[in-house]
């Protein structure tokens, strides 16, 4: 255990976690949403710290990021835990845990040992992933510190759900994220994860703003977050916040209370990709699909391919030093 970092005590021993949008207010003996964070005598404790249930080596393309150091690995860690409740979640066995058993399971490890496992095998990052990372800010923190002094990249894979204060804490040491916008409806958040839109958008902003390299995944279900006009608000969010921001439109299969949804066809996510190219993004990406063109890297200027794509398999074949190798034109990215 270790105290939250973000909250407030009130004065009849309940407490407010200020970690993410929830903001929870947690009574003696209860927990969060996230069924990681526990008042104990009036004081709020992450229950999960370096309780690490997952830890993997993954090639960045997995987070996904296409425009952040290509071919790289990243050290991949997880809690148990999440502050969403999505219907379709596909890691449902550790996100759900706590919420489902009341478990705080994981094998104890300390932050250096981490960043020391990412320096062995010769990751150029380190990745908070798998679950949802701000439900475990503390011990991420205590990672990405030491990890920003050893010269290795901090990612975050998040729902985006985060306060404004968590945000704060993140932005000198995180240096890209992987954020779901899973709709541009609150009803779907409302009646899909548990939450609510407008959190989210304003952590891309903010995240964004502040310089960190944004990526952006929509998983596209049937009937619930397919409409042309809603894949079209989502594009139109994006290019305000830069028109270079990849978004990555990624094909559902069917997963944990979601079983009734069928898989997506790859028409949709052609579509969706192109509507996100008609509303002037540089970048538009089609996910879970290995071998579709939409995978590829092209030049926005001369649309030839700098960069080719099978799955998360990844080779530079036009990028001159983060410059389209035929026209010369600057592509957006982290390319060291």
């Amino acid at each position: 255990m270790k105290e939250v970092l973000l909250y407030e005590k009130f004065d009849n021993e309940k407490v407010r976690c200020k970690t993410c949008a929830h903001n929870c207010v947690i009574g003696l003996g209860k927990r969060g949403i996230c069924g990681v964070r526990e008042n104990r005598n009036g004081k709020l404790y992450a229950l999960n710290y370096g309780k690490v249930v997952a830890e993997h080596i993954d090639p960045i393309e997995k987070k996904p990021l296409f425009h952040f150091m290509p071919g790289s690995r990243s050290y991949s860690i997880a809690t148990v835990g999440c502050n969403f409740r999505c219907l379709f979640c596909q890691n449902a066995d550790i996100s759900q845990m706590p919420h489902e058993t009341g478990i705080i399971y994981g094998k104890d490890r300390a932050a250096e040992d981490i960043v020391q496992q990412a320096i062995i095998h010769r990751c150029a990052s380190i990745s908070y992933t798998y679950t949802e990372p701000t439900i475990f800010l503390e011990f991420a923190l205590d990672v990405m510190k030491p990890a920003r002094s050893n010269g290795i990249a901090n990612v975050f894979v998040s729902n985006g759900f985060m306060s404004p204060e968590t945000c704060d804490e993140l932005i000198p040491v995180l240096d890209a994220a992987n954020i779901d916008l899973k709709s541009f409806r609150d009803e779907f958040y409302k009646k899909l994860c548990g939450a609510r839109l407008f959190p989210v958008l304003d952590t891309l902003t903010r995240l964004k703003k502040a310089g960190v390299w944004i990526e952006i995944t929509t998983l596209i279900i049937t009937g619930h977050n397919d409409d042309p006009v809603e894949l079209r608000d989502i594009a139109r969010f994006i290019v305000s916040l830069g028109k270079e921001t990849p978004w990555h439109v990624t094909r559902f299969h069917p997963a944990y209370r979601l079983l009734a949804a069928p898989i997506t066809p790859v028409s949709t996510l052609v579509r969706a990709r192109e509507i996100g190219l008609e509303e002037g993004l540089e970048f538009v990406y089609t996910g879970n699909v290995p071998g579709e063109k939409g995978e590829n890297t092209y030049c926005p200027s001369c649309k030839t391919v700098v960069i080719e794509r099978f799955g998360f398999m990844s080779k530079i074949v036009r990028l001159d030093n983060g410059h389209c190798g035929n026209c010369g034109k600057l592509i957006a990215g982290v390319w060291k």
